[in-house]
């Protein structure tokens, strides 16, 4: 391959859960975490005690981001046997209540909840974050625009939040409901350059309103530690080989809009708009979503859109050596989401007499199997 590597890192938000109850841990989470920081490096806190994430290190290959993912989730797993407890990856913990959570020790943290209080107390979401490099840093506020049409197709094939405190909510994709209680979230705005981005970043720094661009918590945002432009609109995936397809997906995606300066060129207030009500169609029904294709003004089922998105990358995928992520994309759609399987786990737990709880347990472990990578 010739050219730039658009080198990818993933991170991954795990929920903890008590393997008793299935609910918030409490005795071992101090002992989980203390282990998990000794033997895990790349294992971090996060803002509750009952999370925890993992990152990969830049990455040029699907094998590799795979491998490494995998022995993440193999080892926190490891931990969480001995401290009595299940660590799984999903968008929403399917029965812990939000008030009974509580927040890591730290100075960030305890910022970000002075801030937004309750509201952080009820972020009990998880998520995946991918960083693709890119070629010119300073072309990364254009590509945030450009690549906003294809968020609806990534988060669809990521859904893994379909219960909140023990129900269903009728949506795929609750997460993002809960998520989007919290300030600077969402879709960002049409910067028309990197310099308009820059003053408005100053502007929220000087005002006291953020820190740092790190306080946008936007679904695409440049990051501001690395050369990357990091996509964070996806569930955290129960299924490392789900992660690992849309992550590489979104790798080619970041390749085609560099080599394209015409794709997706001139959004306006119309196509943001339609980005918003397919994001919502995609929250709601995943893989199973119409999507609003603006030019054609009608509603595509999913799988005709996701097609047309992979007829673009083609080459790309290609180039990169990565058509295996396509592949995986035309996986998830055609076999279901990890909404699709929780939802159906917890349907056969219940059985004749309705028992709610039997069917969260069952969720809950399904989720912590899956994610280690153990037959379900």
């Amino acid at each position: 391959m010739t050219g730039p590597a658009y080198r990818f890192g993933i991170e991954e938000e795990f929920f903890l859960a008590d393997a008793a109850t299935r609910g918030t841990p409490r005795g071992g989470v101090r002992g989980f975490h203390a282990a998990a920081k000794a033997l895990l490096p790349a294992a971090e806190r996060e803002l509750l005690q009952s999370q925890i994430e993992i990152a990969t290190p830049p990455a040029t290959s699907s094998e590799e981001a795979r491998a490494g993912l995998a022995s993440l989730r193999r080892g926190l797993a490891e931990i969480g046997r001995a401290h009595g407890i299940l660590v799984f990856g999903a968008g929403t913990h399917p029965g812990a209540a939000w008030d009974a959570q509580r927040p890591t020790d730290g100075a960030r943290y305890h910022g970000i909840l002075d801030e937004v209080r309750m509201v952080g107390q009820r972020t009990l979401v998880s998520g995946m974050h991918v960083h693709v490099e890119v070629a010119r840093p300073d072309d990364r506020v254009d590509l945030m625009n450009r690549l906003l049409p294809f968020l609806p197709v990534l988060l669809a094939l990521s859904v893994s939040s379909p219960f909140w405190e023990g129900r269903d909510t009728g949506l795929c994709g609750y997460r993002l409901s809960v998520f989007g209680e919290m300030p600077r979230t969402g879709l960002p705005d049409l910067f028309s350059s990197n310099a308009e981005f820059e003053r408005y970043v100053a502007v929220m720094t000087r005002a006291g309103a953020i820190e740092d661009a790190s306080f946008l918590w936007w679904h695409l945002r440049p990051s501001i530690r690395y050369p990357t432009l990091e996509l964070r609109i996806a569930d955290s995936c129960t299924r490392v080989e789900d992660a690992v397809a849309i992550a590489g997906l979104y790798r080619c995606l970041v390749r085609a809009a560099e080599r394209r300066p015409d794709l997706n060129a001139g959004l306006d207030g119309v196509a943001r708009a339609v980005i918003r009500e397919n994001l919502w169609r995609a929250q709601r029904d995943g893989v199973r979503a119409a999507l609003i294709d603006a030019e054609q003004g009608r509603a595509l089922p999913y799988g005709e859109a996701l097609e047309a998105v992979l007829a673009q990358v083609s080459g790309d995928a290609a180039e990169l050596g990565c058509t295996d992520a396509l592949d995986g994309a035309r996986r998830i759609a055609r076999d279901g989401t990890s909404a699709d399987r929780q939802r159906a786990a917890y349907t056969a737990a219940r059985g004749d007499d309705g028992a709610d709880e039997a069917g969260i347990a069952a969720v809950v472990d399904a989720l912590a199997r899956e994610t280690e990578g153990r037959a379900v």
